[in-house]
C-alpha cells in the first residue's frame, strides 16, 4: 500500500464520493478496496458515500471501478456517475460529451458546466404493486432496477418514516437475496417526488441516491402520478431532474443536476489502516 494516496472529494445531489485517478495503476485495487470502509468511515478518516477508481479503458474516455462505503462492488451509482463524468472533463481525460465503462455497460454522460446529464442503463425488471410482509408490516412495494436493484414506496409523511428499520428489513428481506436492494420512501407532492432513501451498501439513510430517483420517477410516472421530467428532491434538498419517454415506453433515461468539488488531498497512512 502507498504511504499517500492523491484523492478529490466531490458531491452530487447529497451523496458524496472520494475519487481516485489511477490510470497510472500505481494502487492495486484489489488490495485497495479492502481499505475502503476505513476510508469512508465518518469522522476518523475522509468520510464518504462511496469510492470512485478512475482507470483506463479501450472501449470509452476511460473505465470506473465503484466501490460502496462497505468496501462492496456495486455495478451502477447515479450521482457517483455525474461526479467521475465532471472531474474526467476537468482533468482533460474525457470531452464534454463522454462515455465511460462501467459494471453493466457504457454511459453516457454530458457536462455543461456545474451540470451532468447522465444517460443511465433502461429500467429493467418492473414490477408494481407486489405485498411483503417486513416484521408486522404488509407493505406495498413496486421494484425497478435502474442499474442497480430498488423497491420503491409510496408514504403519506416521509418525516415519519422510520427510514432505517423498515428499511433494513426490506433490504435484507429473503425476497431479494442473495444481492439485497436499496429503498425508496417517496411521496408525490405536486407534480414533484420527496424521497428519502436506504442504500445498500452504505447501510443507512443517504442525503440523496440517483439510481432511487430514477426508481422513484419511474414508478410514480407509471402509476400516472407525474410526468418527464420529473423533479425530485431528496434529503439534500438538491434537485434531481429525470427525463424519460410518455408512456409504458421509457425510451433513454436521463439523471441531471449539479456537481461540486469539495477538495483535493491526499490521504495518509493514518487514514487507511
Amino acid at each position: 500500500m502507498m504511504e499517500r494516496i492523491g484523492f478529490y472529494k466531490m458531491t452530487g445531489g447529497g451523496n458524496d464520493f472520494i475519487l481516485i485517478d489511477n490510470r497510472e495503476g500505481e494502487i492495486n485495487v484489489d488490495a485497495f478496496r479492502y481499505s475502503i470502509p476505513q476510508i469512508c468511515r465518518r469522522k476518523y478518516s475522509v468520510g464518504a458515500d462511496g469510492v470512485i477508481v478512475i482507470e483506463n479503458s479501450d472501449r470509452a474516455h476511460f473505465c470506473w471501478q465503484f466501490f460502496n462505503a462497505d468496501g462492496s462492488q456495486a455495478e451502477m451509482c447515479g450521482n457517483g456517475g455525474r461526479c467521475v463524468a465532471w472531474l474526467a472533463h476537468l482533468l482533460g481525460i474525457a470531452p464534454p460529451d463522454l462515455t465511460f465503462e462501467t459494471a453493466v455497460g457504457i454511459i453516457k454522460a454530458e457536462v455543461k458546466g456545474k451540470e451532468v446529464k447522465l444517460a443511465l442503463p433502461p429500467p429493467s425488471d418492473i414490477k408494481l404493486g407486489l405485498s411483503l410482509r417486513v416484521g408486522e408490516e404488509d407493505l406495498s412495494i413496486d421494484f425497478i432496477n435502474t442499474g442497480v436493484p430498488h423497491v420503491v414506496i409510496f408514504v403519506q409523511d416521509l418525516e415519519e418514516v422510520d427510514v432505517l428499520n423498515v428499511g433494513r428489513g426490506v433490504r435484507y428481506h429473503q425476497a431479494f437475496q442473495p444481492a439485497g436492494t436499496n429503498v425508496d420512501f417517496i411521496r408525490v407532492d405536486g407534480g414533484k417526488i420527496k424521497i428519502r432513501t436506504y442504500e445498500r451498501g452504505v447501510e443507512d439513510e443517504t442525503l440523496a441516491c440517483g439510481t432511487g430517483a430514477v426508481a422513484a420517477a419511474i414508478a410514480a410516472h407509471l402509476r400516472e402520478k407525474v410526468t418527464s421530467p420529473t423533479r425530485v428532491i431528496p434529503r439534500s434538498g438538491e434537485v434531481l431532474t429525470i427525463y424519460y419517454d410518455e408512456g409504458e415506453d421509457l425510451g433513454q433515461v436521463y439523471l441531471e443536476g449539479e456537481v461540486k468539488v469539495v477538495y483535493q488531498g491526499w490521504l495518509w497512512e493514518e487514514g487507511i489502516a
